[in-house]
């Protein structure tokens, strides 16, 4: 048997640590929460221009959804019409504890260096107070007790550009209802992780296509030409997530005993992490051969979960 050898290290892992800086010392490892939230499993080709190693129809909100109904969690969500209802609403909830803030637009979060537009990639916060007119927080993103402007923040809040989800979107009161251990929340998580594989019946943007088509569709798009903002998205985050998630995946399943359905996501990682330097270098054929090769994987995986469909 192949051995299981786990990530350890940085990653645009937003939301997941968001929750988990909220969650506080109950809450099990990055490498569990992202599991949980279904994002390993699968790949999406959204609108036939954005490629997202996450399932078909899936986004950050059904994800944090799934991973806490699994963890024996609840907690309010809230959006709000305006900026001024969005900040009143906060300010109540911060005082009783942080606040998972999101999607925000990462472009216009400007504690972060060289953010100064809206540029429509999403991201997470764990709020931790605001006092008068300044924001305090986790950033995820590597800025611990960062600080921002109140209404610097809520520009990013607006999520105007953000492909899903509403403005000024909030989680608060997280409460424990049912005592779960991490691995049986892993173990109760595998329907989900095939039901993810398979594909699911949400909306998706026209052109969307998903698992393997779509990854054959991203080959072929890139063997012909890579074109520099689909470059730029795969070295800067999709690589980097995606490679991340297999990896923590393949930890995860291994430590329920799934040691096939593990392998074949630890292959699925060293297939997109050796994607990195092509995709920095512009070798769109070497691209297009790891994709093709993660479609197969992709097939394998979901074979070796389809037990797990029928549960």
């Amino acid at each position: 048997m192949t051995q299981i050898l786990p990530y350890f290290g940085s990653g645009p892992y937003c939301f997941t640590n968001s929750l988990i800086s909220a969650l506080g010392p109950d809450a099990p490892s990055p490498a569990i929460v992202e599991t949980l939230t279904g994002s390993p499993f699968g790949f999406q080709w959204l609108a036939g221009r954005v490629p997202l190693f996450d399932p078909f129809g899936w986004d950050p909100d059904l994800g944090l959804d799934q991973a806490l109904d699994l963890l024996g969690y609840t907690c309010r969500k809230h959006t709000s019409g305006s900026a001024n209802e969005a900040m009143s609403v906060l300010r109540r909830h911060v005082r009783d504890g942080p606040v998972v803030v999101g999607p925000l637009d990462m472009g216009l979060l400007l504690h972060q260096p060289g953010s100064d537009r809206a540029s429509g990639a999403d991201h997470f916060v764990t709020v931790l107070d605001v006092q008068h007119e300044e924001i305090i927080m986790h950033d995820p993103q590597g800025h611990p007790w960062a600080t921002l402007p109140v209404q610097a923040f809520c520009r990013a809040w607006k999520a105007e550009e953000i492909g899903y989800g509403e403005a000024y979107a909030m989680r608060t009161d997280f409460q424990r209802v049912r005592s779960v251990t991490p691995l049986d929340a892993l173990r109760q998580s595998l329907p989900y992780a095939a039901a993810w594989l398979n594909g699911c019946d949400l909306p998706v943007p026209p052109g969307t296509l998903g698992g393997r088509a779509g990854l054959e569709a991203l080959a072929d798009r890139v063997e012909d030409r890579l074109s520099k903002d689909i470059q730029q998205l795969l070295i800067h985050f999709g690589l980097r997530v995606g490679t991340r998630r297999k990896a923590d995946a393949a930890h995860a399943l291994h430590l329920i005993g799934e040691d096939h359905a593990a392998q074949l996501l630890q292959e699925q990682a060293r297939t997109l992490g050796a994607l990195q330097y092509p995709a920095i270098q512009g070798q769109g054929s070497h691209l297009a051969t790891g994709f093709r090769r993660l479609g197969e994987l992709h097939d394998k995986l979901t074979s070796a979960l389809s037990p797990y469909a029928e549960a």
